[in-house]
């Protein structure tokens, strides 16, 4: 799998970096790239040396750390839902782990506060013919935080339907890769 994608993102021209030091990890789900800095969630599945890496690795951006308890990982409650919008879920463990974004960020980011953590996953995206998009859980899974969602009027707003790969702990982040090329792809 993880030599897989690496020939896909070679393919692509991409700069990769390996992780060698064998003690860190560094889950996909727990990195939050806000566009002006990183959140990094403590995990199961992410330690500080991980972190302390993807710092060294991307040297012109801030990485703050955020512990993560009673999820799997940070993105199974928050997400940016749009340039400057994050969007969290309702519980105490979201809301702790926003505060403790907020006390770590010299930037002051909109909220987006959605009832279902696991709803709060999205994918944004900025797609130059039609503006703001927003990847959601379909209201037949999570109606009132569909109707949060729905607010969002300046966005392109796609309900996705994501039961069957919950089942296996898989968000719709956990579904996709971002990539940030011209069109001649």
């Amino acid at each position: 799998q993880v030599e897989a994608m690496k020939r896909v993102l070679e393919s692509l021209n991409l700069n990769i970096v390996e992780m060698v030091d064998e003690n860190a990890t560094l889950d996909g789900g727990d990195v939050l790239f806000t566009g002006r800095e990183f959140f990094v969630g403590l995990s199961r599945r992410t330690n500080q040396r991980g972190a302390e890496i993807l710092a060294d690795t991307f040297k012109d951006y801030a990485v703050s750390t955020v512990p993560v308890h009673d999820s799997l990982h940070l993105k199974s409650f928050c997400s940016m839902a749009g340039p400057n919008l994050i969007a969290i879920g309702s519980s105490e463990a979201a809301q702790k782990a926003l505060k403790t974004m907020q006390q770590m960020s010299d930037h002051r980011y909109d909220k987006l506060t959605v009832p279902d953590d696991a709803a709060a996953n999205c994918i944004y995206l900025n797609i130059p013919s039609k503006g703001h998009v927003l990847l959601h859980r379909a209201p037949e899974e999570y109606p009132e935080s569909a109707k949060v969602f729905e607010k969002l009027k300046d966005h392109m707003l796609i309900p996705i339907a994501n039961t069957e790969l919950e089942k296996v702990d898989g968000s719709l982040t956990c579904c996709s890769v971002l990539i940030n090329k011209t069109s001649e792809l």
